[in-house]
């Protein structure tokens, strides 16, 4: 009986630890959350000024280039998968990998080859424990990114995009990553940045403006699409960092009540036993007593 209480009593005092923990990390994930979603909010009307004005000058029907030629039956796609480096933010990497992988089961569907481009340990640990293939990854801050990193997968689809397809190049370019929408509901999403005239017909509907372009739409457009990606995966990495702050706010909080709770039940397992072995002891020193008294 004694055994089974210090069972009871070494699980009180680990689930008390790992409480500790679980309530350290809610602390911080809440200190940081506010930041992360100051920085997504202060982001947002830039990213959408530029990909008004890229809007409006793929929308000349002069241009011929091609950057605003759809393609009517595209062979590959690239697809930027933004998840988390860390655990312990409930389902955020698991949520957004099945919405990535629904994507590529409707583009393979279409007979497109896709490309995955991965942000992120988690998803590159989903990939290499798999043995998928994937053409580039970046890890290292997800939780606080840096757009140095944005600039840098910029480049890499940009090139990617503008390379010809028959050389390894891609005609279509997809992210998926987590919208911030409240502190309690983060959706993942799927945006379809290039080519352009896609990205017009679903973010900026009605009549553009004519303009007057100095020197040639054509180079107006090779100097804004590399802000134009730039901008979007830089604004769409910090929903994701405030999705996964928020995430794991609400993880760490739930776990430090699952805690409390194992805490209370094994409290009372231990009070259980400990009562137990106490009437044990009574009944022993009350049936020694009467075997004297008889004697």
């Amino acid at each position: 009986m004694g055994a089974q209480i210090r069972v009871y009593r070494d699980k009180i005092r680990s689930t008390s630890s790992m409480k500790k923990i679980f309530k350290a990390m809610e602390l911080i994930a809440t200190a940081r959350v506010g930041k992360a979603r100051s920085h997504a909010e202060a982001s947002t009307p830039y990213a959408e000024a530029i990909t008004r004005a890229v809007a409006a000058v793929a929308a000349q029907n002069d241009i011929d280039h091609v950057l605003t030629q759809k393609v009517d039956q595209p062979q590959r796609a690239a697809v930027l998968v933004l998840a988390s480096d860390r655990g312990l933010a409930g389902a955020y990497s698991t949520n957004v990998i099945k919405q990535s992988e629904s994507l590529l089961a409707r583009l393979k569907h279409d007979e497109v080859e896709v490309r995955p481009y991965l942000y992120g340990r988690k998803v590159q640990a989903f990939y290499d424990f798999r043995s998928r293939e994937y053409e580039q990854v970046w890890t290292g801050n997800t939780d606080s990114p840096v757009v140095e990193t944005a600039k840098d997968i910029g480049r890499t689809l940009v090139d990617r995009f503008i390379q010809p397809t028959d050389e390894g190049g891609v005609d279509e370019i997809y992210l998926v990553f987590t919208e911030f929408q409240s502190m309690v509901t983060q959706e993942p999403v799927v945006k379809r940045l290039l080519p352009l005239a896609v990205v017009e017909s679903e973010q900026n509907k009605g009549v553009h403006p004519l303009y007057e372009f100095e020197p040639s739409p054509e180079e107006v457009l090779d100097a804004l699409l590399p802000k134009y990606i730039e901008s979007r995966i830089f604004s769409a990495m910090l929903e994701a960092a405030a999705s996964e702050l928020a995430a794991r706010q609400k993880a760490m909080k739930s776990a430090g009540d699952n805690a409390n709770d194992l805490i209370q039940k094994y409290t009372l397992l231990r009070n259980n036993a400990r009562q137990a072995e106490i009437t044990q002891e009574l009944s022993e020193l009350i049936a020694g007593a009467d075997a004297l008294a008889s004697s």
